[in-house]
């Protein structure tokens, strides 16, 4: 039976599938930590109270990417390099999600509008990060070799779903309601899009890899053009909604450790 999770746990026992999963979420955290990073270092003066909080939010990728290295290395393999094609996070900066990395190079400080832009992008890509980990979460939590690093990136990918609400939230009350949906409308539609062709891309490879039958990849390819049909109709919205979260001051705290893996 063809199962999401039947599916991982054939990559997951084929050391080259699992280095090529490992490698591409290694490489697109370490992305996402860089970039936080670059923004908290730029936020303008009237927003430094809200730097720590990206400055988390960027330790926090940067471990994910540790963790996904160590990974790799708990099983005596060398991350390879990520196909452009699946690289999530540059095809996201290429087509305007997030922001600008010729702006985030330079040392001049963002706007106001830069930041709430950036927490608008952030909302829809964690919607995406979030919703992943838990699928991950409900099927692996008890694995023995992968199950410590789900539970933990799923945690913090939840925070940052929570944090992104919370401060849009709050730019939404100080009048930037109607940049910050139109913002997360076009994020959303433009995410859907490149979730889907680099879906396709990773299928295509780890395909190969595994050495899948034609009809079997067909049928993987299908479910994933059925699901972008399903996003594009009406599962984007999941995506642009706001609502305070349980989860208050979900960054306000110092970024954990990444846990050891032996």
């Amino acid at each position: 039976m063809l199962s999401a999770k039947s599916l991982f746990q054939e990559i997951l026992d084929n050391d080259e599938s699992f280095r090529l999963f490992c490698s591409i979420a290694a490489s697109g955290e370490s992305q996402g930590g860089w970039e936080n990073a670059r923004i908290a270092a730029l936020v303008p003066p009237s927003e430094r109270a809200l730097a720590p909080k990206i400055s988390r939010h960027g330790a926090d990728e940067d471990k994910h990417g540790r963790i996904f290295n160590a990974l790799l290395k708990k099983r005596g393999l060398e991350p390879v390099p990520v196909p452009p094609e699946t690289d999530y996070t540059m095809l996201l900066e290429r087509q305007g999600i997030g922001l600008a990395h010729d702006k985030l190079k330079s040392d001049q400080p963002l706007t106001l509008q830069d930041i709430v832009t950036y927490l608008a992008h952030s909302r829809v890509t964690e919607q995406r990060a979030s919703e992943q980990m838990e699928l991950l979460r409900r099927h692996f939590a008890d694995h023995p070799d992968i199950g410590r690093a789900v539970r933990m990136i799923s945690g913090d990918e939840d925070n940052h779903l929570a944090y992104c609400h919370e401060e849009l939230l709050r730019y939404a009350a100080q009048g930037h309601g109607r940049a910050i949906q139109r913002t997360l409308r076009e994020s959303a539609l433009a995410e859907i899009r490149i979730y889907r062709d680099v879906s396709l891309a990773v299928m295509d490879h780890m395909g190969r890899i595994l050495g899948w039958s034609r009809p079997r990849a067909a049928v993987l390819a299908a479910g994933i053009h059925a699901v972008y049909a399903w996003e594009r109709i009406a599962g984007w919205r999941r995506m642009v909604s706001l609502s305070m979260p349980e989860r208050r001051d979900a960054l306000g705290g110092p970024a954990t450790s990444a846990p050891e893996f032996a």
